[in-house]
């Protein structure tokens, strides 16, 4: 499987509104998408956001790899 690949990790997938030091679900569900890998990220395992973006991160890389994307645009 790759990265576009929409395979859930169990139940549907949720809209969050991301802000500072908390998200609020605008649409229940089990699990957000990584905005850089598109990988399945379960709510109780959701660490990293952009606010300014509205975009979850799977993980501390996937997050400075958008920022470093960003920094060079």
């Amino acid at each position: 499987m790759n990265r576009h690949e929409r395979q859930a990790i169990g139940g549907n997938e949720a809209k969050l509104e991301y802000g500072d030091g908390d998200f609020r679900v605008v649409r229940p569900g089990t699990f957000v998408r990584c905005g850089v890998t598109g990988q399945p990220i379960a709510l109780d395992q959701l660490r990293y956001w952009n606010i300014e973006r509205q975009e979850p991160y799977a993980s501390v890389e996937a997050k400075m790899q958008r920022m470093a994307e960003t920094a060079s645009t």
